[in-house]
């Protein structure tokens, strides 16, 4: 049964104990709820991410929302309509600047603290890390999930503080001093140069020639893609040469392929990042129906000048808009949890458009409509509708699927079989928190 790929087999574990949070530090204040994934479709993941789950490893969890000290949101960004922030350029450029020159810049990475893989997962996380291929391998706090966890694309906050959500502004304008929002942004003087050359250069070969020419148009201040950016500036030899080779690796997801998908499948992929034949960085993403899912990510700690950690989320964000491209639906990158609580794991709020998911409705709301709420509180509720509820609760908990003695039931046949069954409180709670989808298609696995 466990072999058979079109289900998910999962054994619920409860969430009444507090552990220790790794980020506020509150030895019994994180609670969460969790359950171990013999095995798991990328369908029944991507609906369980939706519900407020991640993934660590094998170990499946959920936090407590109105119970935990530090509320963990999950937050999706718009691939599609992505624009890089300054800091984002910043990271690009280093990039293409040590790639060209071989120049690495001095000094410690922007903004990347350095957190354990472990401590934020919960007391079951059986985590294992392979890292026989690095030499000796860093963990970034990029919240490439192991549950917020285990590293995060960090984004420099050293700077540029003011596009920080949640943060004033540093200067505030005075009132009537500011752009004026009916004209078009300005221009940089770099490109007006460029276009007066353009121009000029047209008109003297129109004169020699004595043909008329047609004047190419300057170019339209349309906002330049991410594409743009992390191509940009390359020579044709530079001094160093970055590859991107992506493998499927062991995770709990079956890997799936699909005529409307993408060609690489749907699964679970190490993104393995080579500099000149040599392995530096190593991302795992998990990619979906609708989304690229990012895990975690470590890399070889002589680079942490060049800000891996936000560099790869960057890349994530591209690799996804080109998933798009042969998978209409796959549209989002999930960059794991953001916590407002927790100042260092705000900048996940930077990559904009976003939204965060309401902890009590599962609906997606724009991160910026959140922010207010969050200001006011560590727990919110995002959707405003007070009569709004989560439409997806399984209110009949006898449909919930259950594996027992290799046959799958419905946990009515179940109890009947059981002749009462003791455990009915513990079913209706996992039934609630995975809802009706999930309930009806999961196997939760009993002895």
């Amino acid at each position: 049964m466990a072999g058979n790929s079109s289900y998910t087999i999962v054994e619920y574990f409860g969430g009444d104990d507090g552990y220790r949070c790794g980020y506020c530090k509150n030895e019994k204040g994180n609670f969460s709820h969790g359950m171990w994934s013999h095995t798991m479709t990328v369908q029944d993941y991507q609906d369980l991410v939706d519900r407020g789950w991640r993934r660590s490893g094998k170990y499946v969890y959920k936090p407590i929302m109105n119970k935990t000290c530090c509320p963990q949101y999950t937050i999706r960004c718009h691939a599609l309509n992505f624009q890089p922030t300054k800091s984002n350029k910043k990271i690009l450029k280093k990039m293409s600047k040590f790639l060209s020159k071989g120049e690495l810049p001095a000094g410690q990475r922007d903004g990347e603290p350095m957190d354990s893989i472990f401590e934020e997962v919960g007391p079951r996380q059986v985590a294992k890390v392979c890292v026989s291929e690095v030499e000796g391998p860093a963990v970034t706090d990029i919240e490439k999930e192991t549950g917020e966890a285990i590293s995060e694309h960090p984004e420099s906050t050293r700077k540029d503080t003011a596009s920080v959500p949640g943060r004033p502004p540093v200067t505030t304008p005075k009132p009537g001093i500011g752009a004026d929002p009916t004209r078009p942004p300005c221009r940089k003087a770099k490109d007006l140069r460029k276009a007066r050359r353009l121009q000029k250069e047209q008109m003297r070969q129109q004169a020699a020639s004595g043909v008329s020419a047609p004047i190419i148009p300057a170019r339209n201040n349309q906002p330049r893609p991410l594409e743009d950016f992390i191509s940009d500036m390359l020579p044709d030899s530079p001094l160093h040469s970055l590859e991107f080779r992506r493998f499927l690796c062991d995770s709990p997801l079956e890997a799936q392929s699909s005529p409307d998908g993408p060609d690489v499948g749907y699964g679970s992929f190490h993104q393995q990042y080579w500099l000149d034949g040599r392995i530096v960085a190593v991302g795992v993403i998990d990619i979906l129906p609708t989304c690229v899912s990012s895990v975690y990510l470590y890399y070889h700690p002589d680079f942490a000048s060049l800000s891996l950690g936000s560099y790869s989320a960057l890349r994530e964000i591209a690799f996804t808009r080109q998933l798009q491209k042969q998978s209409a639906k796959l549209s989002h990158y999930y960059l794991g949890f953001y916590i407002h609580s927790c100042p260092k794991m705000r900048y996940k709020g930077q990559y904009q458009p976003s939204d965060l998911l309401c902890p009590e409705t599962y609906v997606w709301v724009p991160t910026e409509q959140c922010l207010p709420h969050l200001e006011k509180a560590r727990y919110a509720r995002f959707n405003q509708d007070p009569d709004a509820g989560d439409a997806r609760m399984l209110k009949d908990v006898g449909r919930a699927l259950v594996l027992y003695r290799r046959t799958v039931m419905p946990y009515a046949a179940y109890s009947r079989k059981r002749k009462g069954a003791s455990d009915e409180t513990e079913v209706t709670q996992y039934a609630s928190l995975v809802g009706q989808v999930c309930a009806e298609r999961i196997l939760l696995y009993r002895t």
